[in-house]
């Protein structure tokens, strides 16, 4: 437990804006704002944003590509063993039309993610499949993307790098190693955070991610924020943990858990000022954008095509089919926010900045 006084949460704020660089407990300070100082503190992740990105954000297009799954995570609707989850298995054709409408829309990556489909991920036959995928919907569109095929071994990464694929992303949901092991039952924890390393190695840029509500405290977060930063994830990521149907793990803390994502991503964002960090609308639809924006987030993912077939993740139906998860759905909120889609010109120029960054971590 660390020790506060009246003057450690502005003391400590002002650190971040100066640069400063902060341990652990500084961030735990951070995360614990309440009242007022969300305020100052979603402001000072408006400022760190502003430096480095303007009033630019950008987007991503989410295709749900097989929502079969080899694991039985507590948390998560499609585990293996949950026979109230929604199965499919979508095909090329569909996947490469969804990615053409989305492209149309103006998002700046698509997201062909699945679950660890034994189909795909079991066999090489499979995974060659699924980059082939994602190269014509790269060649479809001229649109980078970003795999989410669950752990995928150091050969694997190598391949999708060669291939042209931007982004890996693969969730720990936790850098506490006892509450991962109930999380992710079965799974290893360095197995899984080996195969983000060995990505980036191979050229890929990486996503991860954490999942709040599921019975961690503010070391933990905090440690996963200072984990995230020095394995160099180039896109961070916070969801709140929304109740399964069929999935054991029960919300641990529904008081302060909406403000503990929205301080989440604004901490993220002060310590990571140059990342991309999402507003999910995965969680709260729309209408929970804008508080996410404010807090500092600079890319809008789980945009969906409306009556596309395709599933999201926590709220797998929310807002799809009425298009509030789609671009056009969501352009007075950005507006509101004060901000402005950014041109692809604009997000390549930022992914080659972080690959460049990434090319010197690695060297």
């Amino acid at each position: 437990m660390i020790k506060k006084n009246a003057n450690d949460f502005d003391e400590t704020l002002q650190m971040a804006l100066d640069e400063f660089p902060l341990e652990e407990s500084h961030l735990e300070i951070l995360l614990d704002a309440h009242g007022s100082q969300c305020d100052a503190l979603y402001a000072a992740a408006r400022t760190c944003r502003q430096r480095h990105f303007a009033n630019r954000l950008f987007g991503y297009g989410f295709i749900y590509f097989s929502t079969y799954c080899r694991n039985n995570c507590t948390f998560c609707f499609y585990r293996k063993s949950n026979s109230a989850a929604l199965r499919y298995r979508k095909t090329k054709e569909e996947v490469i039309q969804t990615a053409k409408a989305l492209a149309e829309s103006g998002v700046h990556l698509l997201d062909l993610t699945l679950g660890e489909d034994p189909h795909y991920v079991l066999d090489d036959p499979g995974y060659d499949m699924l980059l082939d995928i994602a190269d014509e919907m790269r060649m479809a569109t001229g649109l980078p993307v970003m795999i989410s095929p669950g752990v995928m071994g150091e050969k694997r990464g190598r391949e999708a790098a060669r291939r042209g694929i931007s982004f890996y992303a693969c969730y720990q949901e936790t850098h506490n190693r006892r509450l991962f092991s109930a999380l992710r039952q079965g799974q290893d924890y360095q197995t899984r955070l080996d195969a983000k390393l060995s990505a980036h190695e191979a050229g890929m840029l990486i996503e991860e991610g954490i999942l709040v509500g599921v019975g961690e405290a503010l070391s933990d977060i905090a440690h996963s924020i200072c984990t995230m930063k020095e394995i160099g994830a180039e896109q961070v990521r916070v969801m709140s943990f929304v109740p399964q149907d069929g999935a054991p793990l029960r919300r641990s803390m529904d008081e302060g858990l909406y403000l503990r994502e929205l301080n989440t991503i604004a901490v993220m964002r002060i310590l990571m000022p140059n990342r991309f960090i999402p507003a999910s609308l995965d969680v709260a639809g729309k209408g929970g954008l804008k508080d996410r924006l404010d807090a500092g987030a600079n890319i809008v993912t789980s945009l969906i095509m409306p009556e596309s077939g395709f599933a999201g993740v926590s709220n797998a139906t929310l807002d799809v089919d009425s298009g509030l998860r789609s671009l056009p759905g969501i352009l007075d909120t950005i507006d509101e926010c004060g901000l402005q889609m950014g041109s692809q010109v604009e997000f390549e120029r930022v992914l080659h900045q972080l690959r460049e960054e990434c090319e010197r971590r690695c060297a």
